[in-house]
């Protein structure tokens, strides 16, 4: 599982999704089981999380990896959510560099216009 300190209170959980919502591993399991991710929403907000998608449509029974310009699409309405709402903490995990095999150097980009309400993993604010 990636590791992560925990949320500040009332903090929205922001992690890594599939666009199937099958939230079985990683951040998605944390969401699911501590967070109110819904089994089958592989996007937005759920409960205390919000989910953005890494990981696509099903391809011989796995999950494909989607390609960054997808996953900054997913994360560009994720951006527009938070600079919408000032009044909600989001608290962002490494998504994307964990079982979708990114680094941070490839995802951290697409949070450069992330506002103050966002609380990004170490090294991800520019």
């Amino acid at each position: 599982m990636d590791e992560f300190e925990p949320p500040p209170q009332g903090a929205i959980f922001v992690f890594g999704a599939n666009l199937a919502g099958r939230h079985g591993k990683g951040a998605a399991l944390v969401a699911k089981r501590q967070y109110g991710a819904i089994q089958g929403q592989g996007e937005g907000l759920m409960g205390q999380s919000y989910g953005i998608p890494t990981k696509g449509p099903e391809r011989t029974g796995t999950l494909s990896i989607l390609p960054l310009g997808q996953i900054e699409w997913h994360v560009i309405r994720f951006l527009q959510l938070a600079h919408d709402r000032p009044d909600l903490t989001f608290f962002v995990t490494r998504i994307g560099c964990g079982h979708a095999g990114y680094h941070d150097d490839e995802i951290s980009p697409f949070f450069a216009t992330a506002p103050d309400n966002c609380i990004l993993p170490a090294g991800w604010r520019i």
